[in-house]
Formats: structure tokens, C-alpha cells, sequence
């Protein structure tokens, strides 16, 4: 037979003028292309697949880091229009006056009339004052003042056989011969660790208010001569932190700019209700939470899911089990694995918004809706969460309703996870909860231990911040004072506590020889 192009049509008049052979021979002819066909087809298929899934998880890491680089740092979610509180929408809010908002500030009554009395404008005849005025208050303010005080100690001598000069002591100084004041000192500190002004800008204001040239580096020295004159008051932070039952623990990366051989340094953080406390180490090992916890009464440790920290409470139960001391239970963050689900959710969203291709945006709409579900069971489970805080003695009734939106989250997990890439955010995000599943409800059967390890990351982000506006610091020196008044300021603000006015009596304190206090234990003063 001649040789037939499958692919050129054969008319059926040509079909019947052939012999059985050759129709046999032609029959297998077309079966051997169309299994080719088949056989490319499957390959073309599996080809597409994967350029679909490197497409998907190119567009899924694009969002990820756009949204990281650009999006909303606030976890909250955005609300949806309601018809919630319209009631009170014409309600006007009283506004208050300056003296009632700031009751404590100084109130200077000014009168304001005319030199020249006016004419009435119906009969001309000159007008008195009444007596009645028409009053309004606004708030002002005097800019900082900076003065020299010329400091001079009397000298005594004995009248009658002339044998003896005494002078009069000097005040004490938190550096004696300083060309600063205690309150110049704690002023430039305070700015730089509490308002997160670099003394560069901190001499820069000053010389816009007439002290030019101010030298900046003669201000950082200031500071660590104030962290190790109140270093006492860091110490008790210290023994605070290690009374408590309940810890939260953080770190933050800790640039050092000269003068280590490690540039990468790393701030411990380590804080309660009311107690604060930093360290700075040039390692993110876990040996550094170890050697506390093994100081501490830590009853219940509350962190993300770092491996150090679960190293630390492995080797620290250890040592406790030998000693036949309560072990370390471990409470993992619950807003880290409700980030994860919320993070894989705005991904998943803007995906389905800018993928054109229908099964690519069919896919990424599925696993859209997959993590709303993850995120609307993380809104319950917080809701009850914020009732618990207002009724405290309720917390341990309220919170047992919680165990069955985590057992919906990780029966969802354990029945969807398979079904998606290892890679994917979503697929990341349910391997993340069920992996730690165990230590993510462990606060449920405690009342004292929180659901998430929030506070300790509220804790750490004016150090966050800092490190971004000053880079890092220039020794380890600088590194431990920064530790020291990082962690008296930030234990002044869980206390409520002004840092201005405790440093201020704490530096007055320690002059007179009068023991050391944390800002908790100023705070109890005070209310007592």
C-alpha cells in the first residue's frame, strides 16, 4: 500500500478499494499516532500544570512581599459597613475644655479690655463695662529654656588660729565634673529612649532654641553614666521578672555598628503585666532564656514558635526534673498563627483579583475562601477572649467554649492540608497550626496565662522602632545602656507610670543613699 498521511483526509471511495492487509496495515498505522497523540497530549497536560502552579506560587510570593513592603503594618480587621451604633451617629460629644481635659496644668486667668471706651451705636453715649464677659479657653506652651548656672561653694577658715579651710560639699552629680545638670542628663536621655530622638536631632533642636553646637556624642557618653548610676533599679526589674509564674519572652535583632567582632547582636526581652526587662547578647541562641529560667520561678513561658525557646524549656525541665522542681509548661502565640491565616488570606484575595487565567483564579478563589473560614473562627475565639478580660473571674468558664473552634480549625487542617502545596501560604499556614496545635490551646485550662504573646511585642517596639532611627549602637557599652533605660522606660509605661517624673525621683533617691525602686514599686507609692 502506498503510504497514507494520517493527517490528509482519506475519501471513503479510496477506503473500500482497499484489501484487508492494507486496511489492517493502515488501521495500526492510526492507532500508533494516535497514541503518540495521546501520549503528547499527557505530557503538554503535565507541562501545563506546573508552569499553572510556578505561575500561582510566583504571583502568591509577588503579593507576599508587596503587601510586606507596602501593606498596613495593624493585624485589625476592617470593618464592614452596618447599620451598628446609628443610632448615636447625630449624637454631638461634648467637647472639653482645656481645663477640664488638663486639670493638673497651671490655669492663668487673662482679662482682656479696651483702653478706649466706645460709643453706643444707637445714641452715642460712651459705654461702661458691664461686668459680664464672654469666655474661651486655648492651650500654649513655653519652649524649652536652657540656662548656665554658675556654681559657687563657699570656703570657711578658722578665725582664730587660721589652721583650717573647709568648702562647702558639692551637690551630688550623677557625674561629678559633667558639664550637664542632672536634668540636662535625664532630659537627653529620655529623648532618645523614651521619645526615640537621636541626640543628633536632640543637639539640633537645642541649637534652634539658642545652645548651638551642643555635641552629640558628649550626650550618649551622659547616658551611660545615668544607665549605670540607676543600674540598682534594673537589677530589681531583673528580680521582678524572676518571681513571676508567667513570662513573656521576645527577641529583636540588634545591630552593632563598631566595636565587636559580631555585628549581628540580638535584645532579649523578657516582661510581665508590670515589669519589663532587656538584655543584649551577640547570640540568638537559646542558652541566653536558659540561664534565666533557671533563676526563675517561670511556671508557664509565653513566646512565639522559636526554637530556642523551646530548647530553653526542654533543657531548663531537665534540670528542674533532676531536682524534682515544677516543669515549664510552654504557651505558644495564637496571634502568630492567626497572622499566618490572615497574611495567606490577603494574598489569596488580591490573587483572585489579578489572575486572569479561570483555573488559576478558580483555584486561588477556593483556597481564598478556605482561610476566611480559619480567620472568622480566630474572631470568635477573640471575642470571647476580650468578655474573659472583663469578667476575670468568669476566665476559665468563658474560655472552655473556645476548644471547639480549635477543634473545628484543626479538623479543617487535617482534612484540607494534603490537598495543597507544602509551599502554598494557606498550606504553610494550616501545617504551622497543627504542627504546634498542642501548645496553641495549652492557656486554655490556665487563667493567668494570655492568649497571645502581644504584649511582649508592644514591649519591644520603641527598641524596634529606635534601632531603625539611630541603626544600631557603636559598642557594647552602648548596647547595655540601652538595655538598662529601655527597660525602666518601658516598665514605666505598663505602670502608667510618667518616666520623666520616676527617673527624676529616682536619681533624688539614689543621691540621698536611699534604696533603689522600680517603676512598679513607684506606682504602688503613689497610690498609697
Amino acid at each position: 500500500m502506498k503510504q497514507q498521511n494520517i493527517f490528509d483526509p482519506v475519501p471513503r471511495h479510496r477506503l473500500e478499494m482497499f484489501s484487508k492487509e492494507e486496511l489492517i496495515e493502515f488501521y495500526q498505522a492510526e492507532q500508533r499516532v494516535r497514541i503518540q497523540f495521546q501520549k503528547h497530549n499527557e505530557e503538554l497536560k503535565a507541562l501545563s500544570q506546573e508552569l499553572l502552579q510556578k505561575s500561582f506560587f510566583i504571583e502568591e510570593q509577588y503579593i507576599t512581599i508587596k503587601n510586606k513592603l507596602f501593606g498596613k503594618s495593624s493585624e485589625r480587621s476592617v470593618k464592614g459597613s452596618s447599620t451598628e451604633g446609628t443610632g448615636n451617629k447625630n449624637k454631638k460629644k461634648k467637647v472639653q475644655l482645656p481645663s477640664e481635659r488638663y486639670p493638673n496644668l497651671p490655669l492663668i486667668e487673662r482679662d482682656i479690655t479696651l483702653d478706649n471706651l466706645p460709643s453706643c451705636g444707637c445714641c452715642g453715649h460712651q459705654m461702661s463695662d458691664s461686668g459680664m464677659t464672654e469666655d474661651s479657653e486655648y492651650l500654649t506652651v513655653v519652649p524649652a529654656q536652657y540656662y548656665v548656672v554658675k556654681q559657687r561653694r563657699h570656703k570657711y577658715r578658722c578665725g582664730k588660729c587660721h589652721g583650717d579651710i573647709k568648702t562647702a560639699p558639692a551637690p551630688a552629680r550623677i557625674k561629678e565634673g559633667s558639664s550637664y545638670s542632672n536634668e540636662m542628663v535625664i532630659d537627653a536621655a529620655l529623648a532618645k529612649y523614651c521619645d526615640l530622638i537621636p541626640m543628633e536631632r536632640y543637639a539640633a533642636i537645642a541649637g534652634r532654641l539658642g545652645v548651638k553646637g551642643l555635641p552629640p556624642q558628649s550626650l550618649i557618653e551622659s547616658s551611660h553614666y545615668l544607665s549605670e548610676y540607676v543600674r540598682s533599679a534594673y537589677n530589681k526589674l531583673k528580680e521582678e521578672i524572676l518571681r513571676s509564674l508567667v513570662l513573656h519572652a521576645d527577641e529583636t535583632p540588634h545591630r552593632m555598628l563598631e566595636g565587636d567582632e559580631t555585628s549581628h547582636w540580638y535584645l532579649w526581652g523578657f516582661s510581665t503585666k508590670q515589669t519589663s526587662y532587656f538584655e543584649c547578647h551577640d547570640t540568638r541562641s537559646g542558652d541566653v532564656a536558659t540561664e534565666l529560667l533557671l533563676q526563675s520561678r517561670c511556671r508557664f513561658l509565653v513566646s512565639d514558635v522559636f526554637s530556642g525557646y523551646n530548647k530553653s524549656v526542654n533543657d531548663t525541665n531537665k534540670i528542674r526534673a533532676e531536682k524534682l522542681q515544677v516543669l515549664i509548661e510552654h504557651a505558644y502565640c495564637n496571634a502568630h498563627a492567626r497572622r499566618k491565616f490572615k497574611e495567606a488570606s490577603e494574598v489569596l484575595k488580591a490573587m483572585t483579583e489579578g489572575i486572569t487565567e479561570p483555573e488559576a483564579r478558580a483555584r486561588a478563589e477556593a483556597e481564598y475562601e478556605r482561610s476566611l473560614f480559619f480567620i472568622k473562627q480566630y474572631r470568635k475565639i477573640y471575642r470571647l477572649e476580650g468578655l474573659a478580660q472583663k469578667f476575670p473571674e468568669s476566665t476559665q468558664k468563658i474560655r472552655l467554649r473556645y476548644r471547639k473552634y480549635f477543634e473545628k480549625m484543626r479538623d479543617r487542617c487535617m482534612s484540607d492540608v494534603a490537598g495543597f502545596s507544602a509551599k502554598s501560604a494557606i498550606g504553610k499556614a494550616m501545617s504551622y497550626f497543627l504542627k504546634n496545635y498542642h501548645n496553641f490551646i495549652r492557656f486554655i485550662n490556665y487563667p493567668e496565662v494570655p492568649i497571645d504573646n502581644n504584649p511582649a511585642e508592644r514591649v519591644l517596639r520603641n527598641p524596634v522602632v529606635g534601632r531603625k532611627t539611630w541603626y544600631g549602637t557603636h559598642s557594647p557599652r552602648g548596647a547595655e545602656t540601652a538595655a538598662i533605660l529601655f527597660s525602666l522606660v518601658e516598665s514605666c509605661k505598663l505602670n502608667k507610670v510618667n518616666p520623666r517624673e520616676y527617673f527624676k525621683k529616682l536619681v533624688e533617691d539614689l543621691q540621698q543613699s536611699k534604696p533603689a525602686f522600680t517603676p512598679k514599686e513607684f506606682a504602688d507609692l503613689a497610690q498609697n
